[in-house]
């Protein structure tokens, strides 16, 4: 990746509307960024999946019953721009997180720098880097899931998405759903353009109630591609065991 691609990075992080973008967290446990990406290093991050170097492990998602498609995890160090990434967009999403937290009643607080919380997944034995590319092909799909990992979790994750629906795809919508307290579950479907990323719960969040805050849990996926390939990357901001 190149240093321009880090650089148009940077300039979208600047502008971004965090105060904004935390407020849709707390209403709906996920917030969109469009055109967080440039639609050129979208095409050259999908360009790497046919590389095997940048990778550590590969998975086909219908040996584990994940649904089908396949995803490879990054290897450390990461690409520049995945790493300038990671670690940019973490640094603006712990405030959030640390407030859920306290909402919940959990102990752990989260440093304020990327790499402190990763010092603290390692000392764990969390050590596996798992940014991810993944790659759906013409029904493909993406079971309801949780990304978790380890003991150590930080409670919102990203996806950006790098191919352009109706051009590269179609089908293949990101789902999220969302289960209160004795209530049926709330689903919402995010249509996204290429670049834009999505800031969604890993696995839990705070809702306020009528009683006070309540935990709800949050669990996504992928509707089946129609037709093309879809690649998308995928961003947890902790290590795995």
């Amino acid at each position: 990746m190149s240093a321009g691609a880090v650089e148009r990075l940077s300039q979208r992080l600047a502008v971004v509307d965090w105060a904004a973008l935390g407020a849709a967290l707390h209403l709906h446990g996920s917030a969109v960024i469009p055109q967080l990406l440039a639609p050129q290093d979208c095409r050259a991050l999908a360009a790497l999946y046919a590389q095997d170097a940048p990778f550590r492990s590969r998975v086909v998602m219908q040996r584990h019953g994940f649904g089908s498609g396949e995803y490879k995890y990054f290897a450390a160090p990461l690409p520049d721009l995945v790493a300038s990434l990671r670690s940019s967009v973490y640094a603006r999403l712990a405030p959030v997180a640390n407030d859920w937290y306290a909402r919940m009643g959990l102990a752990p607080r989260f440093p304020a720098a990327h790499a402190d919380f990763v010092a603290r997944c390692h000392a764990a034995g969390q050590w596996r880097p798992t940014p991810l590319l993944l790659q759906y092909q013409a029904g493909d799909y993406n079971c309801l899931h949780q990304d978790l990992y380890g003991e150590h979790v930080f409670p919102l994750q990203m996806v950006v998405l790098l191919a352009q629906p109706g051009q590269d795809f179609t089908g293949g919508e990101l789902v999220l759903t969302e289960q209160r307290p004795r209530m049926q579950s709330r689903v919402d479907v995010l249509p996204l353009c290429q670049g834009d990323a999505v800031v969604f719960a890993v696995h839990q969040r705070s809702v306020a109630g009528a009683r006070g805050s309540h935990r709800v849990r949050m669990r996504h996926g992928v509707s089946r591609i129609r037709s093309g390939v879809r690649h998308a990357l995928g961003m947890i901001f902790h290590d795995a065991a």
